[in-house]
C-alpha cells in the first residue's frame, strides 16, 4: 500500500480505481484504441495503455456474485431491479399501461429430502424446531426431534437431523433438473390457462401472451427454489392489454395446477422429481401488501447470490480435491461428494454434476425472463456506457466525432486481474466500499 501511494502515477491509478466503482477484482487490459476518418484514413485520435500505471487499464469485472465483488454485484442488482420493475409499472421502453395487466408473484419450492433444522415463527414468536412428543429414533440412532428455538444465525439451520438418513442424491439431482422442471411448468401453465377458457394453446397465443421473470434462491438445506413474476399481456406483448377474461384469478388457478402436475425424470436412476407442496401465489398491486417495488427488490436481492448460504465454495471443485481439507460445512461437503459420485456415472453425463459440484448440482441461470417481459440487461448496460462516453467527451478525455464517419480499431490483450491486499484497502478508502479481508472471508466457512 505504501509503495502504491509513493508512485508518481498514483493519481491516475486512483482515477482508474474510482472508474471501476470499487471493483474488488478489476480486469487488467493492455492495448490501444484508434479512431480513423473513414473517408481519408487519417488518424484522428489514439489511446494507449503504455502511459497508464503498470501499462494497463483496469476495468470492472462485472460479476453478479456478491461474494466475489460486492461493488459489481450491486450494479447487477440495481440493473435487475430496474428490469423487473419496468415489467410491472413501465419505463425503460415498456409502456406504463402495463401496470394494469394481471400479475402474480409466486414461489415454487423444492420437495423434502429429509428433516433439517429450521427456524419457524408465529405471531412474532420463535417456535421449536422439530418438537415431537412421539419422536422416533432413526436406524442410525438419532432422535428425529429438536426442541431448540434457533436464532437466525444458528449454524445448524439447514443441517439434517440425521445426515445418514438425508437423501443427498435426491437433493443434488433435483437441483440439476430444476431448470427443466421450470420449463415444463411454464408449458403446463399455458396449456392449463388455455383449457380453463376453452381454447387451444395456439388460439391462446393469438389473444394472450404470458410473460415472466424469475430468480433462483438457495435454501440453507442446499436446494433451490424459484421466485417468479408472471404477467398476462395481449398478443403484442406489454404494449397491448389482455382480454377481460384473462384475469389474475384464472391465472392463479393455472399456476396451482401446473405446479402440482409437472415432473422431471432421471431415467438412469429411475427417479422422478416434482415441486414441493409449499406453493405461494400472491397478486402484485401498486399500493397493497405486495407492491412492485417490494417484488423487484426481492428478486434483485437473490440475483447476486449463489450457494454461499449453504457453506460451500465460490469456485469449481475438482475431482482430485481433498474434500476433507476444504473450509466448508459438513452438510455442503456431503452434497458435493454426492455430485462427484454421481458425476462418474456415464448415464448422468448430461447433468454435468462434477463441473457444477460447487453449486450443488444446479447449473441453470439464476435470473431469467421471457423475451417480451421488459427491457434487457444488455440495453441497460449500453445506456450506462453511452452516458459514460458522453461524460468523457464533456470532460475532454474523448474527442467528439460523428460516429458515422469514424472507424474505431481496438486491440486489447488480457494482462491479469485483481488487486493486492494493500491496493484493496486503498480502493475501499477511495470508493467508500466495504473492505473484505480475503483471509477472513475464507475462514468464515470453516
Amino acid at each position: 500500500m505504501i509503495h502504491r501511494l509513493n508512485q508518481p502515477d498514483y493519481d491516475r491509478w486512483a482515477s482508474q480505481i474510482k472508474h471501476t466503482g470499487g471493483c474488488r477484482q478489476p480486469i487488467h487490459l493492455r492495448g490501444k484504441v484508434e479512431h480513423y476518418d473513414q473517408a481519408t484514413g487519417h488518424l484522428l485520435h489514439r489511446y494507449s495503455t503504455t502511459t497508464e500505471p503498470n501499462g494497463v487499464l483496469r476495468v470492472p469485472c462485472k460479476t453478479r456474485r456478491a461474494t466475489r465483488c460486492p461493488a459489481c454485484a450491486e450494479v447487477y442488482r440495481a440493473d435487475t431491479y430496474q428490469l423487473v420493475r419496468a415489467g410491472l409499472v413501465g419505463g425503460k421502453g415498456v409502456p406504463e399501461t402495463v401496470s394494469s395487466h394481471p400479475c402474480l408473484f409466486l414461489t415454487l419450492t423444492a420437495p423434502s429430502f429429509g428433516a433439517v433444522h429450521v427456524r419457524r415463527e408465529k405471531n412474532g414468536k420463535v417456535l421449536p424446531c422439530h418438537a415431537r412428543r412421539d419422536a422416533q429414533t432413526c436406524p442410525h440412532g438419532h432422535v428425529m426431534s429438536c426442541t431448540d428455538r434457533h436464532s437466525a444465525d444458528d449454524p445448524r439451520l439447514g443441517e439434517p437431523l440425521c445426515p445418514d438418513c438425508y437423501d443427498y442424491e435426491g437433493s443434488v439431482l433435483f437441483n440439476a433438473t430444476s431448470s427443466e422442471l421450470w420449463r415444463r411448468f411454464t408449458l403446463a401453465l399455458r396449456r392449463r390457462f388455455a383449457r380453463l377458457h376453452g381454447l387451444t394453446v395456439k388460439a391462446l397465443h393469438e389473444q394472450v401472451m404470458v410473460s415472466f421473470a424469475k430468480v433462483a434462491e438457495y435454501q440453507r438445506r442446499g436446494v433451490v427454489h424459484f421466485h417468479a413474476v408472471i404477467r398476462l399481456d395481449g398478443p403484442d406483448g406489454p404494449a397491448s392489454p389482455p382480454p377481460a377474461w384473462a384475469n389474475a384469478d384464472s391465472l392463479a388457478l393455472a399456476v396451482q395446477h401446473a405446479a402440482a402436475v409437472v415432473t422431471t425424470e432421471v431415467k438412469a436412476l429411475d427417479r422422478t422429481f416434482r415441486w414441493g407442496t409449499q406453493l405461494d401465489v400472491r397478486r402484485i398491486t401498486l399500493d397493497g401488501d405486495l407492491t412492485d417495488q417490494a417484488v423487484a427488490a426481492y428478486i434483485a436481492k437473490y440475483a447476486t447470490k449463489a450457494a454461499e448460504c449453504v457453506g460451500t465454495l465460490d469456485r469449481r471443485i475438482q475431482p482430485l480435491d481433498n474434500l476433507d481439507a476444504l473450509p466448508i460445512r459438513d452438510h455442503a461437503r456431503r452434497l458435493i461428494a454426492a455430485c462427484l459420485r454421481l458425476g462418474d456415472d456415464p448415464d448422468l453425463a448430461d447433468l454435468r454434476l462434477t463441473q457444477w459440484a460447487h453449486m450443488l448440482g444446479f447449473r441453470g441461470h439464476f435470473s431469467t425472463k421471457s423475451r417480451r417481459y421488459s427491457t434487457t440487461l444488455g440495453a441497460l448496460r449500453a445506456a450506462r456506457e453511452e452516458h459514460m462516453r458522453e461524460t468523457e467527451i464533456a470532460t475532454g478525455r474523448l474527442p467528439l466525432f460523428e460516429e458515422d464517419t469514424v472507424l474505431v480499431v481496438a486491440h486489447w490483450q488480457y494482462a491479469g486481474q485483481g488487486l493486492s491486499l494493500g491496493e484493496q484497502m486503498l480502493a475501499s478508502a477511495l470508493t467508500g466500499t466495504p473492505f473484505i479481508n480475503p483471509a477472513r472471508s475464507e475462514a468464515s466457512h470453516e
